[in-house]
């Protein structure tokens, strides 16, 4: 499966004095394309909590800054599934500039129901992962 793209502009607000994106600000970025990948896989997470008390919490992430984004550049975040449990989702998530890669994340997202505690995750949502696990 290809990975889902999200496409974003830097502005001013996302720059520290060096007129690059404070560090901090592609977390921010790569969240926003999560939210719009599980939004297109057709997923509500306003209507699964509501309706099966669960939401999906980030419990890992490991990141490598490669290079600097700047002011009015247009970024994409690409986002893969890597594995896939119970509860638990593993992601690839990259900013590109064009073909540069600036920013490399992994991500582990759980299943969580309203209480805090880990819960399997929906079926139909395991469903429509698995189509964009690697093979082999």
């Amino acid at each position: 499966m290809e990975p889902h793209i999200f496409t974003l502009r830097v502005y001013y607000e996302d720059t520290d004095l060096a007129g690059i994106v404070y560090y901090a600000n592609y977390l921010k970025f790569i969240e926003r394309a999560r939210s719009e990948w599980v939004r297109g896989l057709g997923i509500d997470q306003v209507r699964m909590r509501a309706e099966q008390g669960l939401v999906f919490a980030v419990r890992r992430v490991e990141a490598d800054y490669l290079g600097p984004a700047h002011f009015d550049d247009v970024l994409t975040v690409e986002t893969r599934v890597q594995s896939l449990s119970g509860a638990r989702i593993g992601l690839a998530q990259d900013v590109m500039r064009a073909a540069e890669r600036l920013f490399a994340s992994t991500v582990v997202l759980v299943c969580l129901n309203v209480a805090g505690l880990p819960a399997r995750l929906p079926a139909d949502l395991r469903g429509a992962l698995q189509t964009g696990l690697p093979q082999g």
